[in-house]
């Protein structure tokens, strides 16, 4: 197969570069662009090793699959599964092996021999004080090589840049993330570790890496896609009361039943899921069998159906063509499995293929077990968001599970919202977040863009 143009300039920049990191949209072809790179620099001697780092499906579903395609003359080993099998892999005779970031500290405890490293989905390593950040810096001097692949930088806030860079050259942002903090961060609240970015910390950090990151046009390869509609339906919730109940009081009373938010941050994710027409209720008492311990069990109290009718109505539109239905909570996942009984879930064996070739008319994921690298964009082209996750990062890769190159059909994404509730805050922060990360992919381009941007949540 052919690399596209945008993708082989991509492949040439991070072959010629020891440190180095791929900015580019969902979908975009990353995975390629990387094995024909992975392919160049094994075939010339510049690395005799690659260790590549990946979420766990993106290991097992998408890098053994892309390889045939892009390096075949290049041999892949998945180290992901019991301890046997991965060590397997890991000392086999493979130039590649592909294991996911799960397996960090204990990969890092065994006699490694990689002189290259790519980093699939660069954020997971955003945070250097994690176990896995730490567990991974013990090692990563003999990689000399190291590549990382991301959609955005800031997908939540500037402050995450720094980890993602470290990682790959701290030579860019520093090895401290205090100084970072001090040079580009003004303390709000000290109390609660709040920090705003300083006035123009944004185009100075993007400055700095810019030498390091090959960013690809979006406009060029948005060329290359079908047009992405969002249609946001609105409803409302069958009684508002409860709702209203939760927001003023903290708790809310169903027949004998009560369902209480401890503290306001707790009340924040009780009104999330009375969006959707439900609320848990959680039991904590002594458990009988461990004394001094105790067991907390939740139940879901359902009061209104108003998003299942939603969801109805979108399916019946589109003549129950194949669709993937987002949801985030596991009563939401209950509740669709019971309505909907042929619906089938990502982390199934075997769904992958079943819905590529058109077999699975419903498709249940979290944003969390499908937004990173999965290809779905040959089973259908309709998405609909029973509720929203509060992370851009999230949102965008599980879109581009559909949006994405191989897509054949405008792709149709349906964002279900429940009128004055908490629903509206997330979208508005998403947006929000997303106009943060265009600011600085404007930085990275080069391109000064004047408008004013907001401050970053830290």
């Amino acid at each position: 197969m052919k690399l596209r143009s945008y993708q082989d300039e991509a492949a040439d920049f991070l072959f010629e570069h020891d440190r180095a990191m791929v900015l580019a949209p969902v979908g975009a072809g990353k995975t390629a662009i990387t094995l024909t790179a992975m392919r160049d620099a094994l075939r010339e001697g510049v690395v005799k090793r690659f260790l590549v780092l990946a979420p766990k499906r993106v290991c097992t579903d998408v890098w053994p699959v892309e390889q045939p395609k892009w390096a075949p003359g290049m041999s892949m080993a998945v180290s992901v599964g019991t301890v046997n099998q991965r060590l397997k892999a890991l000392h086999g005779p493979a130039q590649v092996v592909v294991t996911n970031y799960d397996n960090l500290q204990w990969l890092c405890d065994q006699e490694l021999n990689f002189d290259g490293v790519v980093f699939d989905e660069l954020t997971r390593l955003k945070d250097p004080s994690g176990r896995r950040f730490k567990a991974l810096a013990e090692v990563i001097d003999a990689m000399r090589v190291r590549w990382g692949l991301t959609g955005s930088f800031t997908s939540n806030g500037l402050e995450d840049c720094f980890g993602q860079c470290k990682i790959v050259d701290q030579s860019l942002l520093g090895r401290s993330k205090g100084a970072f903090m001090q040079q580009y961060f003004v303390c709000i609240n000290r109390e609660y570790g709040d920090w705003a970015p300083r006035k123009g910390a944004l185009e100075q950090v993007m400055a700095k890496i810019k030498p390091a990151t090959y960013v690809l046009e979006p406009g060029e390869y948005k060329d290359k896609l079908p047009e992405l509609h969002t249609v946001v339906l609105r409803g409302q919730l069958d009684d508002r009361d409860p709702y209203e109940d939760m927001k003023k009081d903290f708790v809310v009373q169903f027949g004998t039943v009560q369902a209480v938010a401890a503290n306001a941050a707790v009340v924040t994710g009780k009104l999330q899921q009375m969006s959707s027409g439900f609320v848990y209720d959680s039991e904590t008492r002594a458990d009988p069998d461990r004394p001094g311990k105790f067991v907390t069990t939740k139940s879901a109290i359902w009061f209104s159906d108003h998003k299942f009718d939603m969801l109805d109505e979108v399916l019946d539109g589109n003549q129950r063509a194949n669709t993937i239905v987002v949801y985030n909570f596991v009563e939401e996942l209950v509740k669709l499995k019971r309505l909907y009984p042929h619906a089938r879930t990502i982390d199934e064996p075997g769904v992958v293929e079943a819905w590529n070739a058109g077999k699975v008319e419903l498709l249940l994921i979290h944003p969390k077990s499908a937004g990173h690298g999965l290809n779905l964009q040959h089973g259908g082209c309709r998405m609909v968001w029973l509720s929203l996750p509060w992370s851009l990062e999230l949102y965008e890769q599980t879109i581009g599970r559909l949006h994405r190159s191989g897509q054949r059909h405008d792709v149709w994404n349906y964002v279900l919202m429940t009128d004055k509730t908490v629903d509206e805050k997330i979208w508005a922060a998403l947006h929000d977040k997303r106009a943060i990360s265009d600011i600085a992919l404007d930085e990275l381009k080069g391109t000064t863009n004047e408008r004013e941007h907001c401050s970053v949540e830290g």
